[in-house]
């Protein structure tokens, strides 16, 4: 990606840095902005740094979404470094060890319900090289895997690193100290949303897809246990599916949307009302619904979250 200055009439090009305060940028540099806004810049909330685990290693940042899954992030500052299967062995450490984490959510007075069917690992890095896409590719659960770059004048890019995943059946199992073999990962597909609606309702949200996923390329499709998101860095738009109709949460703070019909409902102010999804706005889609208001409300979540 090049970023450009605009001034005027002209645009000149920002460079990437490689020194911060005078100083060669470390790891742990990147670390420290990605912790102090984790929430802005990946939708997780901060729980710990460098949180020490029973073997000895230390994962580090932990944190949990606004879904209640579990999420350990891992930054890569050089070329070499393995940290795909770092994050691996992490979570498996994790999913062993569930009352750690659940303690650790109480200490920080944590209230969102922890989700242990999908825990994330999330990997931070400048690049990624062949061989980490392949593993990432190869891997029967899913790694997300975020590039950065941070450039003078005080700015940072982030953008998510698209591969296709090869299929396979089945997700890698470990066994827990009660000796049952559960699942790292579980996996959610469209069609176990699909299911939940009408022929009408699975027709309009093919339409809806195809207007969503038209935005921009970059965009993806994931399936979670009560929703599908669509995100690049950050869902700006989930989609609950009932019989008949679908519930779409728009990813903006209340005050912040235009919407002169006043289609989408406030589901924070002045009452919080519980619901799965990312976003303080609701917006029920039926077969009489206007698809191309409900998408110049989706556009102004894509534009402040991509």
């Amino acid at each position: 990606m090049s970023l450009f200055k605009v001034s005027g009439s002209n645009a000149s090009r920002l460079k990437p840095i490689t020194n911060l305060n005078g100083k060669k940028i470390l790891e742990r540099d990147v670390q420290r902005i990605f912790e102090a806004s984790l929430h802005e810049l990946l939708g997780v909330h901060f729980l710990a740094s460098e949180y020490s685990t029973s073997f000895g290693g230390r994962m580090d940042t932990l944190g949990i979404d606004d879904e209640g899954n579990p999420c350990i992030i891992e930054y890569k500052k050089g070329h070499n470094e393995n940290v795909i299967n770092q994050g691996l062995s992490y979570l498996r450490w994790l999913l062993d060890h569930k009352d750690s984490f659940e303690k650790l959510c109480n200490e920080k007075k944590i209230t969102i319900a922890i989700q242990w069917a999908a825990p994330r690992v999330i990997c931070v890095a400048e690049s990624y090289n062949k061989f980490d896409t392949d593993t990432a590719d190869l891997l029967p659960i899913n790694i997300e895997l975020y590039r950065y770059k941070l450039y003078e004048d005080g700015l940072l890019t982030l953008d998510t690193e698209n591969y296709q995943k090869v299929k396979l059946q089945d997700a890698p199992k470990f066994t827990v100290d009660s000796g049952k073999a559960e699942k790292l990962q579980e996996t959610f597909t469209l069609e176990y949303h699909l299911a939940m609606a009408n022929d009408d309702i699975k027709a309009l949200f093919e339409s809806l897809k195809e207007r969503i996923l038209a935005i921009d390329t970059e965009i993806i499709e994931d399936p979670k246990k009560m929703y599908v998101a669509y995100k690049t860095t950050r869902n700006f738009v989930d989609v609950v599916f009932k019989k008949s109709k679908l519930k779409l949460y728009i990813n903006m703070k209340t005050g912040t949307l235009d919407d002169p019909r006043g289609l989408a409902r406030d589901v924070e102010s002045p009452v919080h009302i519980g619901h799965w999804g990312n976003g303080d706005y609701e917006v029920e889609v039926t077969s009489g619904t206007d698809l191309e208001y409900v998408m110049d409300l989706i556009q102004q979540s894509y534009d402040i979250n991509q």
